[in-house]
């Protein structure tokens, strides 16, 4: 049998940046990649240079949805025969444990988070069941990545068995072209600060965005651009209060037009806030954009972030809760702007895919 790797995920396929890279990797390695995801509502067509199928789910939340995953996924790698299975979160684990023991395939586990420490799962019996489950497996997997240090911690501790890590650094998409403001429908002479990402939820600063910029002069405006469950409730405020013309809202968007909006932007932002353990150790991969696209940042002061935005001197960290700090920092930063050049250009050096794949691209090709 040909070295071929099944990819699962319980998302859309076609904004998950992290795990298309690592599908082109493995292609440039010689793998057959077949990547199984989810179909959604709003899906969108895709065209990849590897097999891509989506699942169709009756359900699409909440615990009869993860159950008819579990089951679907199941019986999509049992027809699926592979040498190699590549589960990503814990979500798709246990259908690729169960399937690679069947048949004797090389099984790893790229975890994205502390899974177990997301908000959504606080106070919810729900938690109870993925812990048990992830004691169960965790120690069974021989290959495991995760994507910053701190995180590897946490799993260290938990089980004995240190993950390995790649962080999340998206490389610049081939024929990348800037546009101007006005092509993006965006005032020429405003301030802008930028918030993106696909998991724009609660607790990770952008209320607390918004507040900032409305209090702020009329020249200073707030994109956010994708998506979250705290967008609805953040357009209705928005709306009410009357702010649409200082708070804009783009929707998810093709990852090389994502690109032309943060490059059109003067500061971006990460505001996460230390409320849960797995928020207390993430490290967004919006960081790293905002550096490639040449933007200084304001991020929250949690550990992985600050250690980044501190140590290469590539913006300021505030606490996201004090508005009046959080205003003036994103006016400091953006009127010192070249105080930060020479930071984000050591970064864009040191802080990318060709530098943080190389260890990947080893394993993969030992494999």
């Amino acid at each position: 049998m040909p070295k071929r790797i099944v990819i699962s995920t319980s998302n859309d396929i076609s904004t998950d940046n992290r795990v298309h890279k690592v599908a082109m990797l493995l292609l440039s390695l010689g793998y057959e990649v077949h990547w199984v995801g989810r179909m959604l509502p709003t899906s969108t067509a895709i065209d990849r240079p590897y097999e891509v199928q989506r699942l169709s789910l009756v359900f699409k939340k909440g615990a009869l949805f993860y159950a008819e995953l579990q089951v679907r996924l199941f019986f999509f790698l049992l027809t699926h025969r592979s040498t190699h299975l590549l589960s990503n979160d814990l979500d798709t684990l246990l259908p690729n444990y169960l399937v690679s023991r069947l048949f004797h395939s090389t099984l790893i586990y790229d975890t994205h988070e502390y899974f177990c420490g997301v908000p959504e799962l606080e106070g919810r019996w729900a938690k109870k069941v993925w812990q048990r489950l992830e004691r169960s497996l965790f120690p069974r997997v021989d290959h495991i990545w995760t994507v910053n240090e701190s995180i590897a911690d946490l799993y260290e501790a938990d089980y004995g068995k240190r993950p390995k890590v790649f962080r999340n650094i998206s490389p610049m998409p081939e024929g990348f072209v800037r546009v101007t403001r006005r092509e993006l429908g965006l005032p020429e002479d405003a301030f802008i600060a930028i918030n993106q990402g696909s998991g724009m939820n609660v607790d990770r600063g952008l209320e607390e965005a918004v507040e900032a910029i409305a209090g702020m002069p009329e020249e200073w405006m707030l994109l956010l651009v994708g998506s979250g469950d705290a967008i609805p409730a953040l357009k209705e405020s928005v709306r009410t209060r009357g702010l649409e013309s200082k708070v804009v809202f783009v929707g998810r968007v093709p990852y090389a037009q994502l690109l032309q909006y943060t490059a059109a932007a003067d500061v971006g932002l990460s505001l996460d806030k230390d409320t849960n353990i797995n928020y207390r150790f993430s490290l967004p991969n919006k960081l790293f954009d905002y550096l490639h696209c040449g933007i200084p940042v304001v991020t929250s002061p949690l550990v992985e972030v600050a250690r980044i935005v501190e140590g290469y001197g590539v913006g300021a960290t505030v606490e996201p809760t004090d508005i009046e700090a959080l205003r003036n920092t994103m006016v400091q930063v953006v009127e010192q702007r070249q105080h930060y050049t020479k930071g984000i250009e050591r970064a864009q050096r040191e802080l990318n895919w060709a530098q943080e794949s190389e260890a990947l691209r080893k394993f993969y090709d030992q494999l």
